[in-house]
């Protein structure tokens, strides 16, 4: 087995689902954490602040810190600010307090409805019409539209709810351009992530449930992967398909 030195571990179907705690999930963690591993949670959710999901993770038996925690609203205010030398950069912002938070802590950044730089859709249960007619005609204005994730859907007690992916093609009906994301399975995340924790892609492990979201992320950035089968994706899922790095039933499987 490889000797990987940092780990990147979503969250909801691998640590958690929902209120409910992935035992074998937490458990990793754990052994993670007494190997002197070094790792970073890797999650496709705007909607909390690190110090929420650290709270959460808490609650499941994980203490941690925000070093510990990555999200598509952190990668999202690097990538612009690694592409953008300008003094006030204008932002419409369609989300929750998890992305809200994150891109206006830094002071490079201002709102701006009517001429903005960028638009920024994250997940908002919210979301009204007229935050989408801002938003679009911005765009066709000429402002950048991201996307920080794509998920259409995502799991909530017993049924499916749309994800911002949605949310996106929502607005990217409207305006006429398909938006460029930042989150799980694009690139960016990954790259920004281990560009935070400093080490390279052949020394990291991808470890999550969602075959779409976080083992594509892993073969669109070059970085094995490690499919545990306590979420969403099924072996049945994937027999026709390209092969993580590693399958477990659960992470109790895999060995440090």
């Amino acid at each position: 087995m490889k000797d990987y030195r940092v780990f990147l571990i979503d969250l909801d179907g691998t640590v958690y689902r929902g209120k409910e705690t992935v035992e074998s999930g937490v458990k990793f963690v754990h052994r993670l954490v007494q190997a002197g591993k070094d790792y970073l949670f890797l999650t496709n959710n705007t909607t909390r602040t690190p110090q929420m999901v650290v709270d959460k993770l808490k609650g499941h038996g994980i203490e941690t810190d925000t070093d510990h925690v990555y999200t598509p609203s952190m990668a999202t205010a690097s990538y612009i600010l690694q592409r953008e030398h300008k003094e006030k950069i204008g932002l419409y912002i369609i989300g929750q307090i998890g992305l809200w938070r994150e891109l206006l802590q830094h002071p490079e950044f201002e709102l701006n409805e009517e001429n903005p730089d960028y638009v920024i859709v994250g997940m908002d249960t919210d979301l009204t019409y007229h935050k989408v007619r801002v938003a679009s005609r911005a765009i066709r204005r000429g402002a950048t539209f991201i996307g920080t994730n794509a998920d259409m859907n995502l799991p909530a007690e017993d049924e499916l709810i749309p994800g911002n992916g949605s949310q996106c093609a929502f607005v990217a009906a409207a305006s006429g351009v398909e938006p460029l994301y930042i989150g799980k399975p694009e690139s960016i995340i990954v790259k920004m992530a281990l560009d935070k924790v400093g080490y390279s892609k052949d020394e990291a492990l991808l470890v999550g449930d969602n075959y779409d979201t976080d083992i594509k992320a892993g073969f669109n950035s070059g970085v094995d992967q490690l499919l545990t089968l306590t979420g969403v994706t099924t072996k049945v899922d994937i027999a026709d398909k390209r092969q993580p790095t590693i399958l477990v039933n659960n992470l109790d499987e895999f060995e440090l």
